[in-house]
């Protein structure tokens, strides 16, 4: 699939103008986005994506397309579990409800700035080094085998080097100062809480992107269809965080599931480097329709499993409430 400069500049264009009209509808008159206004702008969101992903079939054929949709299935069901981080974040920093739209809004901005850096990397090393591939899917596998180990988030946020760094270089002040990043206090400019929670939330989804973009790229390694799935996932992040509020925690085994998915990636990524190297036969080089099947069923299950879980959890719960009363 050769993509043109134009369109490269068209879908860049494209993506940012949504962004402006999110900016002006909801981030305007900053409030506390509402369960019900979420769940419209996801159904934007997935509705641009699914749009996106038609237009790639129309004009490019069924090959590119579903490796766009499987590409921004997988990294949408991953970022669901930058939730639990992000809630932390806002809980840690004691971010106002009003703001919280924002603080993600530009973090995840940022985070897509700094992922393209990786995505160009990825794409140009994958197009010079069939060992990437070998890599990719150790790193995959690895991050796998530490999400049944239970090694992912904890219930704490830790600063990373980035935003501790900010707070040795700059002064920040104590209290938020409205949505401003930036003061001016006793003749000296002052960084506020709202700037280091931006970067706090930017470079925790960095980390994240250290195990979605090799997984992406086990998936397709055209960086047109990388960039958009991720910036359509990112874009769509935000209203999920709102929609889905204290429901993630309801998720239980959505580790486990993501878990399988980047081992399945991971396993897929490692026999492609073997067919490359003709060392395996061409039935062993998973297609992406047989991707697609398995990420959906896996995340299908793991859901199902989940809610199932946690109602029989609420039932126990209000049944032993129930004893203890009498």
């Amino acid at each position: 699939m050769s993509v043109p400069l134009w369109l490269w500049i068209a879908t860049v264009g494209g993506l940012l103008a949504l962004i402006a009209v999110d900016l002006v509808v909801v981030d305007h008159n900053p409030h506390a986005v509402t369960s019900r206004e979420a769940a419209k702008w996801v159904v934007f969101y997935v509705a641009c994506a699914v749009l996106f992903g038609a237009g790639i079939w129309f004009f490019a054929g069924h090959r590119p397309a579903i490796e766009f949709f499987t590409g921004y299935i997988t990294e949408y069901s991953l970022s669901i579990d930058n939730l639990f981080i992000f809630m932390i974040i806002m809980t840690s920093f004691k971010v106002p409800k009003i703001h919280q739209h924002r603080v993600l809004l530009v973090g995840i901005l940022l985070a897509l700035a700094m992922r393209s850096v990786f995505i160009a990397v990825g794409a140009a090393l994958i197009n010079e080094f069939v060992w990437v591939f070998f890599l990719f899917g150790a790193i995959l596998v690895a991050t796998a085998v530490n999400m049944v180990r239970g090694k992912g988030h904890g219930e704490e946020y830790q600063e990373n080097a980035v935003t501790r760094m900010v707070r040795k270089v700059f002064p920040v002040t104590e209290d938020f100062h409205g949505h401003k990043s930036f003061i001016k206090k006793d003749g000296k400019r002052w960084l506020t809480p709202m700037f280091v929670v931006i970067v706090a939330i930017g470079s925790a989804d960095l980390l994240f992107a250290v195990d979605s973009i090799p997984a992406i790229f086990g998936i397709t390694q055209e960086a047109f269809l990388v960039f958009t799935a991720n910036a359509f996932a990112l874009m769509g992040l935000r209203q999920l965080y709102f929609l889905l509020g204290g429901l993630v925690d309801k998720l239980v085994y959505l580790t486990y599931g993501l878990a399988v998915i980047l081992g399945f990636i991971g396993a897929k990524l490692v026999l492609h480097a073997l067919h490359e190297y003709h060392a395996v036969p061409d039935w062993l080089d998973i297609n992406n329709w047989v991707s697609l099947g398995v990420i959906v069923v896996v995340l299908a299950v793991t859901t199902l499993a989940s809610l199932a879980k946690s109602k029989r959890t609420e039932a126990n719960a209000e049944l032993e409430a129930a004893e203890t009363s009498r």
